[in-house]
């Protein structure tokens, strides 16, 4: 018994994937696989490349689909005066504006969640039959528990204080809330590795990987990153996914270097350099400030445009939702939608943006561990054909689909930029180091 994905892709019962392609599909299939040339940097052996392609678009449709939904859910909620109602009944509930306030958006996060786990569970169960994720079903619940409730003890105050913001100021709320994004943005850069440990379980790196540690002191040196080793740790991924990943995060006190425990040991150590190396790099070259001032920019321009354009929705379709104003429970509900969607219309362009940061991050990382490593363009290469293996990127993807929605350049086209980027010949030296 197979469930139909999509047009060529079948999932068993089992998990498996079988072809229903009609011959002249599955021949160019074989076609594109038999041609793969010097110019492919990342490729997949025949049977990981199925896999591969039938998962990217498995992702497409989760992703899309999963976008859609939320859209109509809230729209559901607002015409069918759900969200009117819900105002009441927490009026009704408590006289304390601030407690009606937290019981309103928190139902509000509690129903979005439950309107998404059904995706979640399918999204989970992909994972699960494709051999990325290993983590149990009552693990995996747990972690959307703990997320729940991470959402609602910060996410339902957020909500309220930016609500209190429309109420405060009617007219210039987008320009007031604004200046209160921005430092909670900040923020939230600051506390993220602080919440990690809810999920996860971190050790010092040292411990397990002292010879690790001394190279990635080598790294440290190079670059300039002020990171000690007690700010090393090895996360426990295995108990959850097969995938491989090292990064830096935080800011300031709360800036470490974390390495997975499926990279150390499974990966060579030089090529666990070049990923550190290329997290490193967002530092050094100052992406992570870069980065919230971007946000800062597009926030102020998204939450300017979205205050006039909530205001139209409201004197649109307010009287059928029992919606009168933005500076009310229910049509800050409208602004958020309004927002929602913008966020989803814009994010080719800050996506864009990202992109450039990252392929920047991925020549200061093969710049940075030249000299530290045999061959940098050999390790980059090969660092990048683990990761894509391990996560069953697809080596070929849908154009239009980077440009919408991937935050990375493709793995098959930085694999192939760092085949090629070799500054040090003839004597020449690179973008970032000059020697």
């Amino acid at each position: 018994m197979a469930l139909v994905l999509l047009p060529g892709v079948a999932l068993t019962a089992g998990g498996e994937v079988s072809s229903r392609a009609p011959m002249d599909q599955t021949a160019a299939q074989e076609a594109r696989q038999t041609q793969t040339t010097a110019q492919d940097a990342y490729t997949l052996p025949p049977d990981k490349l199925a896999k591969a392609e039938a998962l990217s678009r498995i992702r497409v449709v989760l992703g899309f689909a999963g976008t859609l939904w939320y859209f109509v859910f809230f729209w559901l909620l607002l015409a069918t005066r759900m969200v009117a109602r819900l105002g009441y009944w927490a009026q009704r509930v408590t006289a304390r504006r601030w407690l009606e306030g937290l019981l309103f958006f928190g139902v509000l996060i509690v129903a979005f969640t439950l309107a998404g786990l059904p995706l979640d569970v399918y999204g989970h169960n992909v994972s699960l039959e494709y051999g990325i994720s290993v983590q149990g079903w009552w693990s995996w619940l747990g972690d959307a528990a703990k997320g729940l409730g991470l959402s609602l003890a910060i996410g339902a105050p957020v909500l309220l204080l930016f609500n209190w913001v429309v109420f405060r100021w009617p007219r210039r709320y987008w320009l007031v809330g604004w200046a209160v994004a921005v430092p909670l943005t900040v923020l939230g850069a600051f506390a993220a590795p602080l919440l990690d440990p809810v999920f996860n379980k971190f050790e010092p790196l040292e411990k397990s990987n002292p010879a690790l540690v001394a190279q990635l002191e080598k790294v440290v040196a190079r670059t300039g990153t002020d990171i000690p080793v007690d700010r090393m740790y090895l996360m426990k991924a295995s108990a959850k996914t097969n995938g491989l990943n090292a990064y830096v995060t935080g800011v300031g006190a709360t800036k470490r270097v974390v390495v997975w425990d499926t990279t150390a040991g499974r990966i060579p150590n030089d090529e666990i350099l070049f990923i550190f190396a290329h997290e490193s790099g967002h530092y050094v070259l100052h992406h992570i400030p870069l980065g919230l001032t971007a946000s800062a920019v597009g926030t102020f321009l998204l939450f300017w445009v979205c205050a006039g354009v909530a205001r139209w929705v409201v004197r649109r379709w307010g009287p059928r939702w029992d919606v009168f104003a933005i500076p009310s429970r229910p049509g800050f509900v409208v602004l958020l939608l309004t927002l929602s969607v913008a966020s989803f219309v814009t994010e080719p362009v800050s996506n864009a943006f990202s992109r450039h940061i990252e392929h920047q991050a991925d020549v200061y990382g093969q710049e940075a561990i030249h000299g530290i490593v045999a061959d940098p363009q050999k390790t980059t290469v090969a660092a990048f054909n683990a990761l894509g293996a391990a996560w069953l990127e697809d080596p070929h993807p849908n154009r239009f689909l980077v440009f919408w929605a991937y935050s990375h350049p493709s793995i098959q086209s930085r694999a192939t930029f760092a085949a090629h980027y070799d500054p040090w010949a003839d004597g020449g030296h690179g973008e970032f180091f000059k020697q």
